[in-house]
């Protein structure tokens, strides 16, 4: 048996009752955190909050050699969890269906997402953002500023009126060459900046911090204002928002401090 488990957005508490018994119950547990991380505790001290021993693995291990996560499966109750939902915004769907193709049952619980998190925060209406976008750090695609693809996702909602969540790039100490040593997260400020640069100053834009926490920060404005500003620690997401009802404009002004000129552009 092998079940995904979402541990959700913060810390060793963020996990549903039903992901933590399933936790408790494993054989074994597997885990990744190379496309989201818990800012608020480690994996230590979710394994040893919940008394269990994590194995974690990286991409490689992951994506190219799954085999002892499945050869385990085969035989014992498996659990491989991720920070928020274990197939949402992430690469999972293909170890499930490997699984699947060696008689292998899976089974998913799921955890609280980046998606959601923003969407409640920010007062913005769930079923209004259409297809999200990741801005990745510059060395990370091999060219200066915003990736095409980036920019055309953001036009391309912002025609139809919809929103766009635009996740910030994570790299994990050693996971690229031209990398940094150390673990690196892009800051919302700095995703403003290369927006600034490669496309539009002026539009408006909404910042996240730490969705999921005890201290999430919620700060609305241009794209320009949002670069000179600071957030403090990482997770960071920006949302670059579409067309506004008459409520989410007035969540933005009210929850996110939200100049009322940059709104009244985007008020229909």
């Amino acid at each position: 048996m092998l079940t995904f488990v979402g541990l959700g957005l913060y810390d060793e508490r963020s996990i549903t009752v039903e992901g933590r018994d399933r936790l408790r119950e494993a054989d074994r547990v597997f885990a990744e955190t190379y496309t989201s991380r818990l800012v608020g505790a480690t994996l230590d001290e979710v394994a040893d909050a919940h008394g269990v021993e994590i194995e974690t693995r990286d991409r490689a291990g992951v994506e190219r050699d799954p085999e002892p996560i499945l050869a385990a499966a085969e035989s014992d109750d498996v659990v491989f969890c991720t920070p928020g939902d274990p197939l949402i915004a992430t690469t999972h769907t293909d170890l499930r269906l490997r699984a699947e193709d060696r008689g292998i049952d899976t089974h998913v619980v799921h955890g609280v997402t980046a998606a959601a998190a923003v969407a409640s925060l920010t007062g913005l209406q769930n079923y209004r953002f259409g297809r999200s976008v990741t801005l990745p750090f510059p060395y990370a695609h091999g060219a200066d500023g915003v990736p095409d693809s980036v920019v055309e996702g953001i036009e391309d909602n912002r025609e139809r009126g919809l929103h766009t969540l635009v996740f910030l790039d994570i790299k994990a100490a050693g996971s690229s060459p031209a990398g940094p040593d150390g673990d690196q997260f892009m800051t919302a400020d700095t995703a403003a900046g290369l927006l600034v640069d490669d496309w539009n100053a002026d539009t408006l834009a909404v910042a996240v911090a730490r969705a999921g926490g005890p201290d999430p920060v919620v700060v609305a404005d241009t794209l320009a204002g949002l670069a000179d500003r600071e957030f403090g620690p990482p997770l960071h997401a920006l949302v670059v928002p579409g067309d506004l009802h008459a409520v989410e404009a007035d969540a933005l002004r009210t929850l996110a401090d939200a100049p009322a000129d940059a709104v009244a552009r985007r008020e229909r």
